[in-house]
């Protein structure tokens, strides 16, 4: 059967996310078609068609989907879901809050954030902070899946499917949008950042989390922290790296005095090279980095500014 992923979409711009689902519904097997909902949203639309792989692009374009609330998505994927033997989105902040309501609307059970695919009814994920990896096979007639997006390489950009729009508007009395705050940065989304920078308890407060952002500039990186950090007032939670904050899995990431608790480990490790700088040498980072300073951060991190 066909496959229906759900485009993750942000400030008009097709999410890097979304490709990276694609590759994982490539893998299962099948046509793959690509929803878009919201309000406004042609150019996003023509930018999913290009995605590799990617046979056609619904769009639902109305008031009733913008901010892709839970609710009203929800009842549009359930709408959908009838075509289809598997629905797929990101495990972002909105594939988590929509799809458990679209299994919980179709009867079917969840299956969240696979890394791999073994078959179209069997799948790994992660579970004790990734200290397991369980495969799970789910016999239901229709598979909702969130996808950790470090799992699967992304798919390219030279499809051209059809696009076609969808004209269910669904009817929305639950919820009602009425505002966001949004940190505002000039620096790359940490999700989707190919150099992350993070900094832990070891950076003392956060006036110190300064020193970070000479090396950040200069390898244009995104700036991330331990939950440490996090709860000690240091920096904004947007910023966390680990099991309960962003996973990410750049090609490289640079650990600044941070212990390397397994929670945070959980958020990182799949990083293609991992940098560790701590003056502890029996932190636990140092056993799945591949590169170690043991070394005072306040002494190294101006040195190594200078010498990038």
């Amino acid at each position: 059967m066909s496959i229906l992923v759900l485009a993750e979409h942000h400030d008009g711009a097709l999410a890097v996310a979304t490709a990276h689902v694609v590759a994982a519904a490539q893998a299962i097997g099948g046509d793959i078609h690509v929803l878009v909902a919201g309000e406004n949203v042609g150019a996003i639309a023509e930018a999913a068609a290009k995605l590799d792989g990617v046979a056609k692009v619904l769009v639902a374009d109305n008031a009733a989907y913008a901010h892709l609330l839970a609710e009203p998505t929800a009842a549009l994927l359930s709408e959908l879901a009838g075509d289809y033997g598997h629905l797929l989105a990101a495990a972002s902040t909105n594939g988590k809050n929509v799809l458990p309501r679209v299994a919980a609307l179709k009867d079917v059970a969840q299956i969240s954030e696979i890394i791999a695919v073994e078959s179209p009814d069997t799948f790994k994920r992660p579970i004790y902070a990734g200290n397991a990896i369980a495969t799970v096979q789910s016999e239901d007639t229709l598979k909702v899946i969130t996808v950790r997006s470090t799992g699967f390489d992304a798919v390219g950009e030279g499809g051209s499917a059809t696009i076609e729009a969808v004209n269910f508007v669904a009817d929305n009395t639950q919820s009602t949008f009425i505002k966001e705050e949004l940190a505002k940065s000039d620096r790359p989304e940490l999700a989707a950042a190919k150099v992350v920078v993070s900094g832990g308890r070891g950076m003392g407060n956060g006036e110190n989390f300064k020193l970070l952002d000479g090396i950040a500039d200069k390898l244009g990186a995104a700036i991330g922290a331990s939950r440490a950090a996090v709860d000690a007032g240091f920096v904004p939670n947007d910023m966390q790296v680990g099991q309960t904050g962003k996973i990410v899995a750049p090609e490289l990431y640079i650990a600044v005095g941070i212990s390397g608790a397994i929670q945070h480990l959980a958020g990182m490790k799949d990083s293609k090279v991992i940098v560790a700088i701590n003056k502890d040498e029996e932190a636990p980072i140092f056993q799945v980095a591949d590169y170690g300073l043991v070394a005072d951060l306040f002494q190294v991190l101006p040195e190594l500014e200078q010498k990038l």
